[in-house]
């Protein structure tokens, strides 16, 4: 994978569950669409494997190579939006025409007593990622956050987010 810029995204969040649970929450299908607006996702979660996501009516989202994969603590691919792509929000489409390079996504997980601090580190980014517009999820900086508040969520109520 060739290296991207300097630019990157970073969140962290403190759920009240295990690192294991949310090592499944992360790769399980069955959790994602309930957190994940719906999509599937599917993977052998083995360094060198691949992954992907799906949207609800089985179109393909993203796919990705494994990395980095030490269960619960630490999970790395590839993010990479599929050619073809057919339902592009045209805010994504400035990006697309610039790089179609993959980025990389990092999950972090650390047992805190009865919490566990999930960081979520996206790297090699474009100013293009970034949609300041508080009204949609497109956009690394609008969709993170509110993915990881429904799995936070999700976790610690049972009740994924309803967007």
């Amino acid at each position: 994978m060739k290296q991207g810029s300097d630019i990157k995204f970073i969140y962290t969040t403190y759920i009240a569950a295990s690192p294991e649970k949310i090592w499944e929450a992360l790769t399980s299908s069955e959790y994602a669409q309930k957190y994940w607006f719906g999509s599937n996702i599917e993977g052998d979660w083995k360094v060198g494997g691949g992954f992907k996501f799906l949207d609800p009516n089985g179109e393909l989202l993203v796919v990705g190579k494994i990395l980095k994969c030490e269960k619960p603590n630490l999970l790395s691919y590839t993010w990479e939006l599929p050619s073809g792509f057919k339902s592009i929000p045209p805010e994504l489409k400035a990006r697309l025409d610039k790089s179609k390079e993959p980025t990389r996504v990092t999950y972090s997980l650390k047992q805190m007593k009865d919490l566990t601090r999930l960081t979520l580190l996206h790297e090699d980014l474009l100013p293009e990622d970034f949609i300041e517009n508080p009204d949609t999820f497109v956009g690394l900086n609008n969709g993170w956050p509110a993915i990881l508040s429904s799995l936070k969520s999700l976790l610690e109520t049972g009740k994924a987010l309803q967007f």
